[in-house]
């Protein structure tokens, strides 16, 4: 998809943040979280991708001395597949090596085989499993990590 930007997350995206949070997970953050987070979290680094004023995808991640926890990552549903999530994880991956991130993680729904078949392909491994992680429906989450070099 053409005439995406990648920018760092503002205030003025967290409408449309919630849009997409709501229509992705079937327990969305609040609006004051994401607020939280993007305004007084200083180890959250957040990005948006954006067209025409429009945000179309979000991801997050926790700096945690020389780790990148990924926290957020959604594409809104009439936008996926359009590799949009690459732009963001290859954004996500460029801000990680510039703060000198060497290994990354995530949690992913084990049936969210599109978002798990992304992260494969970034190099992410799955190195476990937290049993009944999802509280809405007990699914189990697999823990990823990207060890390897990080570029």
């Amino acid at each position: 998809m053409e005439g995406i930007k990648i920018v760092d997350t503002s205030i003025e995206h967290i409408n449309d943040i919630m849009i997409i949070e709501r229509l992705s997970f079937a327990i969305p953050w609040s609006k004051k979280s994401f607020v939280e987070e993007i305004s007084n979290n200083k180890f959250a680094h957040y990005i948006c991708a954006v067209t025409h004023n429009n945000t179309l995808g979000y991801a997050g991640m926790w700096k945690i001395f020389d780790e990148g926890h990924i926290t957020n990552f959604a594409v809104h549903p009439e936008y996926r597949r359009a590799g949009i999530g690459s732009k963001m994880m290859d954004a996500l991956i460029g801000k990680a090596n510039v703060m000198g991130i060497k290994s990354m993680t995530l949690e992913v729904r084990e049936n969210n085989k599109g978002a798990i078949s992304l992260y494969t392909g970034y190099g992410f491994r799955e190195v476990g499993i937290r049993k009944n992680y999802y509280v809405n429906n007990g699914e189990n989450a697999i823990i990823m990590w990207k060890m390897d070099k990080i570029y």
